[in-house]
Parts: C-alpha cells; structure tokens; sequence
C-alpha cells in the first residue's frame, strides 16, 4: 500500500486563477489510496462427490419389470409402477437373488450369480452341500447333479448313486437318474458344467434327458455354466459388493459321513467366512433344519443373531394331535404350529423364512396377510419369503407358491394374470412387511423397491 499526498482540486483551481483572497486556507490532505496488481490464475481443484449407495442408475432391470407392469389391471399401483419405467433403479437387499438368477441362467453358476447382481439384487444365495472328500460347495440339493450339470454326457456319470436307466414307455416306467456331489471329489466336480435344472422323464437316450428344459425359461445361457464352490462363491459375492446368505442343505447320505458330522458340517460353513474375512453381519445363514440354526445362535452368535430358519413346519406334524396340519390350518391357526412362533423367538431366532402363500390369504376379493404372517411379527419375527418369479406363467393360478390365493384352498382366486406378480409383491411390502423376497429373476424384486424408495443396500 503506498501514501500519495495531494493537493485538493480546490487548492489548484485557486492558484490558476491567481486568487489573494487571504481568507483562504490551503490545506495538504494526505488520502491513503490502494493500488493492487490483479493475477488471474486458473487453479484446478480435485472434487471428491459423494454419492449414496444405489443412488447412482447403473443397474440393468431390462424390460421384464415393464412387461408385468403393462399386463396388470389399472389402479393406482399400476400408475405408480408405470411411472418408475425410467428408474433410477439400485441395489437394495428387499431383492435376494434366489440360487442366482434362474429363470434363465444355469442355477447356482457364476452366469447366474452375476446376472442377479446386475439387476440389483443386494442379497445372492449359495446353497450348501458337499462333496466326496467333503469340500463345500454351491448346490440346491447334495442329489441333484443329474438335473442341474452335464454329468450324465460324462464319464463321471458313471460314479453316481444311480447312472442313467432309459425309460421303458411300453411299460410306463419312466426315466432314473440320481448323481450326487457326494459321488465325485472336488476335483470332478469343477470338471462339470451348469444345466437349467430339468429333465425329460420319458427319455430313452441320455441327450433326451438333459434336453427338458421348460418352454418358459431358455436354455439360451445353458451352454457353459460354470461350478462354483462355496469359497468361490465368497470371493464372487465379496468382489460383486453384496450381502450372502448361504443355505445348509440337508444331506442325502447318512451323518456322520466318514466321521463328518452335522455340526461338523454347520461350522465348516461358518468358518470359511471367517476365513475370507467376512463382516458377519453381511452373511444371512439359512437352514431349514431348526437345529443348525441354534446352533449357530449359540457357537457362532456374531452369524446366529441374523440367522435365517427357513420354516417348513407345513411338513411337520402337530405334537398335541400327531397329525399333519393342513395348510388352512397353518395359514388361519399359526398357533398350532410347534414349536410355537413366541417360543422360537425365545430361543433366540430373529428371522424366519416360510414360502410366500403361507404368508398371504384372501379375504373379500382382496390379498391380505395371513393369521400366520401376524403371528410371527407379534412374537417380534423378522420375516423373508420365497419364491417370486418360479412358478411360470400365471394365468392357471402360479400353483403352489400361490395356493393360498390362487382358489386352491378356498375363496377367489387372485392370481391370473403375470401383472399379479406386483399385486403379491406389494402386499408383501406394505401390509407384511417382510425384510426381503428371493426370486428367480431379481429385477422384478429390484424395480418394486427403487420405485417405492425402499432403502438402498450398503
């Protein structure tokens, strides 16, 4: 800053006028005046943006959602769906991505397990089984390989528990196979490819056989499934940035298996997310047999507070009468189910998993939740459900994920459309509750929870 001392305007004019005027005083005023020299520079600055998880539109629904949405009949769900066309569509675990995403993917691959992440599916399910030398690995069922891999066109086809027997029409005997993974090491194992899982049962050759895919899914990505073990499938999950939630199968062979047992088998499971460094907070653990399910809850209590009980007590007998319950019973009269909703919450159970039709009735021409569905969350339940999107078109009913609304056990049915896959869904969203769906094609999940703001997977 630099002081210039000047002399007023009036001072100069009076001087250049010759004024004597000698009542005038001059006076020095002294101004600070600021003189600056001006630089503009162009600075780049990095700018980190934060963005929420899912908030961001990178996932793939594809047109499915949008062709369900189209064969729904109007109201006002249908206008709120039809205006979410455009997305933005995010990851959220309401979307459990069942074996995968199956309705056209091999089950259980890694084709299918990506598919499913693609559309959103915040949640993906190994289902666990074991092989000969006992390793872990990705299978709905210890028995199903015949079904679901190419090892029938094998030479291991001939190690199964029961190699290909051609069907005799003339007699009406139908076609035989039973392949394990308990047959074949590891090694085998990961020799074999995915297959949609199916079979033709009036098969006289083995290509006839592995050849019976439904018209309703595709064999279009069928070609070359690729086997995963259930530590593959950790590091998939982890790298694919989602939550896991592995199913322990109930074994087809005899326990103990070569010294191998049940719980043996439950923390073997347990400890290969220890292993891979897991939170366990992100592994949802399932079984139907209740068994497994306390056991984690008391020897592996940081992935028994969220462990899943897939309830099959539609299967299971009442103590008190020794008989089955029928399915009316279980959806009206919950409380003839045992053990009990309020004493599996006493055990420690969180959450249970029964298939959706138990959840759901009708009631005046419209989809409401069963005494069952209350039942659980008065004993303080955490509820998931299955199967969305397994049971094929609609129009006959959806069988039996939808007998509880479908007119098979009693009342009107709600079902007979594909567009009424929304309806089931929203009530199982809003009036249930539920915490999440699998489904065998998990966009469909996807797009009912971004369009209805629930929340995002983190």
């Amino acid at each position: 800053m630099n002081k210039i001392s000047i002399l007023s305007a009036l001072t100069a004019a009076l001087v250049l006028c010759g004024c004597d005027d000698d009542s005038v005083e001059v006076v020095q005023v002294e101004k600070p005046v600021v003189t600056t020299k001006t630089e503009v520079k162009v600075v780049e600055v990095p700018v980190i943006v934060e963005v929420s998880a899912g908030s961001a539109d990178n996932i793939q629904v594809g047109t499915r959602p949008d062709f369900l949405v189209q064969d729904m009949q109007s109201s006002p769900l249908k206008t709120k769906l039809a205006q979410c066309a455009n997305g933005p569509f995010y990851k959220t675990d309401f979307s459990i991505g069942h074996r995968g995403a199956p309705m056209q993917f091999p089950e259980h691959t890694k084709e299918s397990y990506i598919a499913a992440a693609k559309m959103g599916a915040g949640v993906l399910e190994c289902d666990v089984t074991f092989t000969k030398d006992k390793a872990l690995v990705c299978r709905h069922s210890q028995c199903d390989l015949h079904t679901t891999t190419n090892i029938l066109a094998t030479e291991l086809g001939k190690k199964c528990t029961t190699p290909f027997v051609p069907a005799d029409p003339a007699n009406g005997i139908a076609a035989q196979a039973k392949c394990c993974t308990s047959d074949i090491t590891l090694a085998e194992f990961i020799t074999l490819q995915g297959k949609m899982d199916a079979a033709n049962p009036n098969a006289t050759t083995v290509d006839e056989y592995l050849n019976g895919t439904a018209n309703w899914r595709t064999d279009l990505y069928a070609s070359r499934g690729t086997l995963m073990t259930h530590a593959q499938s950790i590091e998939l999950f982890k790298s694919l940035g989602v939550k896991m939630t592995p199913e322990l199968k109930a074994p087809s062979v005899s326990m103990p298996f070569d010294g191998f047992t049940q719980t043996d088998y439950a923390q073997k499971m347990i400890n290969e997310y220890k292993a891979a460094n897991v939170d366990p907070k992100d592994v949802l653990a399932q079984s139907f047999n209740l068994e497994d399910v306390l056991y984690w809850i008391k020897e592996a209590p940081e992935f028994g507070t969220q462990a899943v009980y897939l309830d099959d007590r539609y299967e299971a007998q009442s103590v008190a009468a020794e008989a089955m319950l029928s399915s009316e019973q279980i959806i009206h009269s919950p409380e003839l189910l045992s053990p009990t909703m309020q004493e599996l919450a006493a055990d420690g159970v969180k959450i249970i998993a029964p298939p959706l039709w138990m959840l759901l009735t009708e009631e005046n021409g419209k989809i409401v939740p069963s005494a069952y569905a209350n039942a659980a969350k008065a004993a303080g339940l955490g509820i998931i459900t299955w199967t969305l999107e397994r049971s094929g078109h609609l129009a006959n009913g959806g069988g039996w994920y939808y007998q509880s609304i479908n007119g098979s056990l009693a009342g009107e049915t709600m079902i007979n459309s594909d567009g009424d896959t929304f309806e089931v869904l929203d009530v199982l969203a809003k009036e249930v509750g539920v915490l999440g769906v699998f489904s065998d094609w998990p966009a469909t999940t996807t797009y009912y929870a971004s369009c209805m703001g629930m929340p995002a997977s983190i």
